[in-house]
């Protein structure tokens, strides 16, 4: 029978005692029906899976006893970066959720010409908070033991003119076939994958594109909607360059 996995974002000794994140705690007391003496999985995102056992469930509140831990590396060795503009409705947790399943390394929110929602700093930081939380929840059901890094979502133009990061191959997702510009590039360590709003980028963006040192890519001749191409390409690269395969 598979544990229930939990994150715990507190240093994690073997023989101490937590308190789970309270949303969590109700969770497992409400919806699980948890008991003194049952068995969890715990994880603080530093590469370690601990055991637990539930010592205490009062109301919400559920106190848990850390056992024996072990480092399991479930990590991707290709380090991908998701630089991904903010599509309307819940679209973007869906993103967030099946990225960081897909072993994702790092999910960079942006707003672009074409993008429906417009966030103010106050909404951009709540967001990424609500972004990271979905985060978690993915690394509990898929077994990861690291959390993605989520940026605050900021202007694409600001984020393309950055200093791109060392030794990573640039892509931006191209519908068009014909416009696409195939290149050879070297993923072995990182790679950044760039992917539109629902109106596509505009030609400016594009060219700023070019000019950061992004090849334009195409995954076939239909057009994607950008939570489908956000997925298609990233089991696309992990398939191609990193762990996705059949065992």
């Amino acid at each position: 029978m598979r544990l229930t996995r939990v994150f715990v974002a507190a240093g994690l000794g073997e023989g101490s005692v937590v308190d789970l994140p309270p949303e969590t705690a109700s969770h497992v007391a409400k919806v699980l029906r948890a008991r003194s003496g049952d068995e969890l999985r715990l994880f603080n995102g530093d590469g370690r899976e601990l055991s637990g056992q539930i010592e205490s469930v009062r109301g919400a509140r559920v106190r848990v006893t850390v056992g024996p831990g072990t480092r399991i590396d479930r990590e991707s060795p290709l380090a991908v970066t998701l630089l991904q503009c903010v599509p309307r409705g819940d679209r973007m947790d869906f993103i967030v959720q099946k990225a960081t399943e897909l072993g994702v390394r790092h999910i960079v929110p942006v707003v672009s010409h074409r993008s429906v929602v417009r966030l103010n700093a106050e909404q951009a930081q709540s967001k990424a908070l609500h972004w990271r939380a979905v985060a978690v929840g993915a690394c509990e059901q898929s077994g990861r033991n690291r959390l993605p890094t989520i940026d605050a979502p900021r202007p694409l133009i600001d984020y393309l003119g950055a200093a791109p990061p060392a030794a990573t191959a640039r892509l931006v997702l191209e519908p068009e076939p014909a416009a696409a510009t195939p290149a050879v590039w070297s993923a072995e360590h990182a790679l950044e994958v760039g992917i539109g709003p629902e109106g596509g980028f505009t030609p400016e963006e594009l060219e700023a594109f070019r000019v950061a040192g992004f090849h334009r890519i195409c995954l076939g001749p239909r057009i994607l909607r950008a939570e489908t191409a956000a997925i298609a390409a990233l089991v696309w690269l992990q398939t191609r360059y990193g762990d996705m395969g059949v065992t």
